[in-house]
């Protein structure tokens, strides 16, 4: 059995999610298991450079995990034709500098979301990739946790009868580092000139989330807010959040299955604190049956299961609401959703094996945030339209997810 090596470019993974998810649970991961089976029967062995700004930090992080390569020269790195891939977990503000130049040297791309600050930039991103011939991928790890594939599954075998309505619940308390418990994620994430805020992040996510699971979104309302208008960084420093640490969003879906109109309700947040199963909770709810979806697992209901409850806040409550609900069982084993990913990119890198998971599906992720943020500017409806490769006009070019128009550090 013959193993092709493949060099990827891995900038941006000293960083929390660039270190934990993608090195270390899929890179590193993938490594120690050899590597990944192609159809012919050959495996595809991923040989990582780190590179960044630091380094003694890139060269400790190698150390810990069996990496050879490190480098603080980038256009180096896209100028040597043995490493065919590049990898952007950097800062969202310089990422989509970053896959330009990749795109550019003639690089495969593979990139976190979101893809870029504006829609505009992510389209550009997109015509450049194809015109080049480059494969390109954006992460969109959530589609491979357990439980949304769980709920995909239901949604494929017809148990919810029609979607009514899409509920989701995100977030956690992030500490504000001012009583002695750090804060969870890094400060940039508050600073909207810095690429931050929730709706920027998470958007991307639920768009992709909801496009592949129940249908295209076609229209959102969205409020975001800045609850706590105060942090402390890193180095221990006050300053002030101006980037939305929640939001809440109403989205319209075109059902794939019927055409019909699905409800979904989505409630994302940095401030809250967690009293369900799991940090991400979506329920769905059909004419047949319904279901409550974690990271991990799915529970659901049957209409022949669904108890009868009448109003009457007089007496105690006679039902156990829990009880009538049943685990969906895993019928299968599940990795690492990044690392899931991962071995999709190669594959198609390396055998041309399809990946729905390109630049276009990512800058539908960057276009909800944008109307998103400006639903919420505006206090109103929107529709979102479909995307095309057709030039953008100089109006939306200027749009970004930075500076467009939203209340600075509002409070509701």
């Amino acid at each position: 059995m013959t193993t092709r090596r493949i060099g990827v470019i891995m900038n941006g993974v000293t960083g929390r999610m660039g270190l934990n998810q993608h090195l270390i649970r899929s890179i590193v991961a993938i490594r120690k298991q050899g590597g990944v089976a192609l159809p012919d029967g050959e495996r595809v062995m991923p040989d990582p450079i780190l590179v960044g700004r630091n380094e003694a930090k890139l060269r400790a992080v190698a150390d810990s995990y069996g990496i050879d390569r490190v480098s603080t020269d980038l256009d180096a790195c896209l100028r040597d034709d043995e490493d065919s891939v590049y990898f952007d977990a950097t800062l969202t503000t310089t990422r989509a500098e970053h896959v330009r130049r990749a795109i550019a040297a003639g690089k495969h791309v593979y990139c976190e979301k979101p893809l870029a600050t504006t829609t505009a930039d992510a389209m550009e991103l997109v015509r450049l990739a194809r015109a080049r011939g480059v494969k390109n991928g954006v992460v969109q790890d959530k589609l491979f946790l357990p439980g949304v594939r769980k709920l995909k599954r239901l949604v494929a075998s017809g148990f919810f009868g029609r979607i009514l309505s899409v509920r989701g619940e995100f977030g956690y308390w992030v500490f504000e580092g001012d009583w002695g418990q750090p804060a969870q994620r890094p400060s940039w994430n508050y600073r909207r000139e810095e690429g931050g805020g929730i709706i920027v992040d998470m958007f991307a996510h639920w768009r992709y989330v909801l496009d592949h699971t129940f249908g295209d979104v076609v229209a959102v309302q969205c409020l975001g807010a800045t609850h706590i208008p105060e942090r402390v960084d890193e180095r221990g420093r006050r300053y002030e959040a101006t980037a939305d640490d929640a939001a809440y969003a109403t989205f319209v879906l075109r059902n794939t299955g019927d055409g019909s109109n699905i409800v979904a309700q989505f409630n994302s947040s940095w401030t809250t604190r967690v009293y369900r199963d799991e940090l991400l909770q979506i329920q769905v709810d059909g004419t047949l049956g319904s279901a409550v979806a974690g990271l991990r697992e799915c529970r659901a209901q049957h209409r022949v299961n669904t108890p009868r409850p009448v109003w009457n806040p007089d007496v105690p409550n006679p039902f156990d609401f829990y009880a009538d609900w049943h685990d969906v069982p895993d019928n299968a084993e599940f990795d690492n959703a990044f690392k899931v990913q991962w071995e999709m990119y190669l594959r198609h890198v390396a055998a041309d094996e399809p990946f729905t998971h390109d630049f276009f599906e990512g800058a539908k992720g960057v276009q909800l945030a944008e109307l998103g943020l400006q639903s919420w500017a505006e206090r109103r409806w929107l529709d979102v339209p479909a995307l095309d490769l057709a030039p953008l006009d100089g109006a939306a070019a200027r749009t970004t997810t930075r500076d467009a128009k939203r209340p600075a550090a509002a409070t509701h």
